[in-house]
């Protein structure tokens, strides 16, 4: 048995140990949303429209049990949805919970990343969250799947990052020293870690990192052996992490959390270094911010399979003629105080709120606005916040 082939056995030993994640099988629907698994709401988010087709083909690439799975089911309610894990275990669980929540137009394959191509076709959106990162050489991974990516498509992506995550780095090494050659008996790794916890005085800094950030969920042995006794990891940060994108052909979209990557948060208050900031590439500029706020824990973002059309909405006339319709991904509508896509509390006021009552994708935006006294900076900033999508005339 190769290297490769060795690691991804103990790999889908620790997943048929502790399938994962382990969140609960519903009778009915999964609550809420994430918007980068409603394609609707990703598209625009990364092209800044509406997309042409809704009855598209998805891959959920390392399903595990199917959390994911289920909510890219029942979020996109005209696609076909694929599934692969490399454990027969989590894919029981998926297969079960899909069954019990409805959401049928989905099959699942007992089946390794990189034998992605035995799939038949191409896909227009490829989901992989938290799965390259446990692979023994992800490039090989990623230009599996970028194979199988369509023309236009999208493929989302949340791999770990080193900066944010060195205390469960420490943990991780010391619990494989305790083991020493007890390392592979999963249920043994997590006892070990519990006790090192329970042990570890109060003020140490790896118990105050899990009791900041992940104690909750690692209430859950599934958790908690994910975290700390996988057999296989690689932590990126923005360099190596820009060499794996370029590894996969694909081009850049951009971070799901733009927000973050935005320098003027650190130094905006400095001119002088931003004047210096403004020479570096982009690469360096990402590097510089992880460098000055090293909370990354992850990177999630989305690549793309040209052509990749891109919307511009600087034309008054172009705006006015597109049809519009309201994000599918928005809680507490209607009501003057929203949550949006990205579960942030917007705050509309009258006039915003009635023209958002009439996108009902059916009128343009003029149609809209001449029974409404709100203008064209008003919807623009309703764009801006994504509470919108816009179809070009």
């Amino acid at each position: 048995m190769s290297d490769s082939q060795t690691i991804s056995a103990a790999v889908a030993k620790l997943y048929n140990t502790y399938p994962f994640p382990p969140e609960p099988l519903l009778d009915e629907p999964p609550p809420g949303y994430n918007w980068r698994w409603n394609w609707l709401a990703a598209y625009n988010f990364c092209t800044g429209q509406k997309p042409q087709k809704q009855d598209i083909r998805i891959l959920d690439a390392g399903c595990g049990t199917g959390v994911g799975t289920e909510y890219l089911v029942h979020l996109n309610p005209t696609a076909s949805v694929v599934g692969i894990d490399l454990s027969a275990g989590a894919l029981e669980v998926a297969q079960e919970r899909c069954k019990r929540s409805g959401a049928n137009r989905v099959e699942f394959h007992h089946l390794s990343l990189y034998d992605v191509e035995q799939l038949s076709g191409e896909f227009d959106f490829i989901n992989c969250v938290g799965v390259l990162h446990h692979l023994p050489d992800p490039i090989r991974g990623i230009q599996a799947l970028a194979k199988k990516l369509a023309p236009g498509g999208l493929m989302h992506i949340f791999v770990y990052g080193e900066l944010g995550r060195w205390e469960i780095q420490l943990m991780q090494r010391a619990i494989a020293l305790l083991q020493g050659d007890k390392r592979g008996d999963y249920r043994d790794g997590v006892q070990v870690g519990r006790q090192i916890f329970a042990s570890l005085p109060e003020n140490n800094r790896i118990v105050k990192r899990e009791r900041e950030r992940w104690s909750l969920e690692n209430q859950r042995d599934e958790c908690f052996a994910d975290m700390y006794v996988h057999p296989q990891e690689i932590d990126y940060n923005i360099e190596t992490l820009f060499e794996l994108i370029s590894a996969s052909g694909l081009d850049f979209v951009g971070f799901s959390n733009p927000g973050f990557w935005q320098i003027d948060r650190l130094l905006g208050k400095a001119p002088e270094l931003m004047e210096r900031v403004a020479k570096l590439g982009e690469i360096e500029r990402y590097r510089l911010i992880e460098l000055l706020d090293p909370e990354v824990t992850h990177y999630e973002f989305f690549l793309s399979r040209p052509p990749l059309p891109k919307a511009d909405w600087s034309a008054d006339n172009d705006l006015l003629t597109a049809i519009a319709e309201r994000n599918p991904c928005m809680d507490g509508f209607p009501s003057q105080c929203v949550f949006n896509y990205d579960y942030q509390i917007v705050n509309l006021s009258p006039e915003e709120l009635k023209f958002l009552e009439s996108c009902d994708g059916l009128l343009t935006v003029g149609e809209i606005l001449a029974g409404s006294s709100l203008d064209l900076d008003g919807v623009r900033t309703l764009l801006k916040q994504q509470l919108i999508l816009l179809t070009p005339s």
